[in-house]
């Protein structure tokens, strides 16, 4: 019987770029099973979204950061020659990518500064939105605002480059101080009780917002520790009056949290029509033409 071993001698004699590359095949190949295999296990027993995100993308990052020391020992014996890989890398990379390069330096930032995270409520230059996602050359907003009004969602996923981060201002709507104060404004006309009205916009202020005074006053303690934030803000619920053309404006300020801006101006507006619907002696104003006859509608006119 005849053995024949030529596939044998075949095999050792390939070229040590041919076994290189069949290694480095096997090298990527076994870490994206390997990745996928331990995601399966855990992500089925975790129930927390923000958690099974943090698992994806921190093995995400591990398998990168192993598949690139294994692959530089694959192909470069020796500290030598990895210094000189290394080196001649970074200069191309600052030569040829530097708009890549200025995005991954964004990244550590926000890792190592952490102005923005996963869940937060941000705006960046023009854009606004919801962060639902940090890689290494950009982050993810799902949007806000544009066409639909009071900061909800409009359905549009918009991908900013990290580098933008250096370059534009940033607002974090949760960062440190977990709340925003919003106002709510409304005229009524100058033969209005406004005082009433401005009794009433208390109490449905009150109602909506107090629970939240002594949370908001804990964390403006905390945030003022971390920043140079004025002490003496009123956190409570209050009522602004000013004259205006059209009749006397009151607004509401109030503290809310970010996500329930437009659910809490709803519910408000809504006891404020119920409430003013029933008071015959107060009355929204809008833009109006009118006679005003002095000699007969004037205070002095009036009382004779």
């Amino acid at each position: 019987m005849n053995i024949d071993f030529n596939w044998l001698a075949k095999l050792f004699t390939y070229s040590s770029i041919q076994v290189k590359f069949l290694a480095t095949f096997l090298a990527t190949v076994s870490l994206i099973f390997t990745r996928r295999a331990i995601l399966k296990i855990i992500i089925d027993r975790i129930k927390d979204v923000k958690l099974r995100y943090q698992w994806q993308k921190s093995t995400s990052y591990l398998t990168f950061i192993i598949g690139f020391l294994i692959i530089g020992q694959i192909w470069f014996d020796g500290i030598q020659s990895i210094a000189t890989y290394l080196g001649l890398l970074s200069a191309g990379i600052a030569i040829a990518l530097r708009d890549p390069l200025v995005n991954l330096v964004g990244w550590l930032y926000i890792l190592w500064r952490n102005p923005l995270e996963v869940g937060d409520r941000v705006q960046l230059g023009e854009q606004a939105g919801d962060v639902i996602d940090i890689s290494l050359f950009n982050f993810t907003l799902m949007e806000i605002g544009n066409w639909v009004d009071a900061d909800q969602n409009t359905g549009r996923i918009i991908h900013i480059p990290n580098g933008q981060i250096f370059t534009l201002t940033l607002a974090n709507y949760g960062k440190g101080f977990k709340y925003i104060w919003n106002e709510i404004s409304m005229q009524i006309t100058y033969e209005s009780d406004w005082r009433k009205a401005k009794k009433i916009l208390e109490k449905i202020a009150t109602m909506h917002s107090t629970h939240l005074t002594d949370l908001a006053k804990k964390q403006f303690k905390k945030a003022s520790k971390k920043f140079m934030i004025k002490s003496n803000e009123q956190l409570e619920p209050s009522i602004y009056i000013s004259a205006e053309d059209n009749g006397i404006k009151l607004t509401i300020r109030y503290l809310c949290e970010p996500f329930l801006r437009r659910p809490t101006s709803k519910e408000i507006w809504e006891d404020i029509l119920t409430k003013f619907e029933n008071e015959l002696d107060i009355e929204f104003a809008y833009p109006t033409v009118r006679r005003y006859n002095n000699q007969t509608e004037s205070k002095i006119a009036l009382k004779k």
